[in-house]
């Protein structure tokens, strides 16, 4: 099974950025602690600032991976081009957070990706990534 986890804007601070949000490990410590926990499964990963990016990403993913795991960060709340582009595509999408967005500000309680995804994980810090990759690997 391949995977691909796609980070939006700000995520590259992981480990940096308000650690009582988002914890104190980087994207990079995490992800190869989740790779040694699914070894069976190759899990790429790509983080980008910029809608166009993520959605090119998206976009190239289809045929390429068998699902993708989504932090659109606040993109996940005013793109709809990244939610258009989840629709062009025949993978499943797990649409991640890493906090629990409905314990922020009212904002972030509306996501725009989430009608188009396979289903959505927030608030249980980094591990939502893992929760996301055991919900990949039980739809195939």
């Amino acid at each position: 099974m391949n995977i691909i986890i796609i980070n939006g804007p700000n995520l590259n601070l992981l480990g940096k950025r308000e650690p009582s949000t988002y914890g104190n490990l980087s994207f990079e410590e995490y992800l190869s602690k989740l790779k040694s926990v699914f070894s069976d499964i190759n899990i790429d990963s790509f983080q980008s600032n910029v809608e166009g990016e993520i959605i090119n990403k998206i976009q190239l993913s289809d045929g390429n991976y068998d699902g993708i795991i989504l932090n659109a960060a606040a993109y996940t709340h005013t793109s709809v081009a990244i939610a258009d582009a989840i629709t062009a595509i025949s993978l499943p999408v797990v649409e991640v957070h890493i906090s629990n967005i409905y314990k922020r500000e009212a904002f972030r309680h509306k996501s725009l990706i989430a009608p188009y995804c396979v289903g959505s994980i927030s608030g249980f810090g980094l591990d939502s990534y893992r929760l996301a990759v055991l919900s990949l690997e039980g739809r195939k």
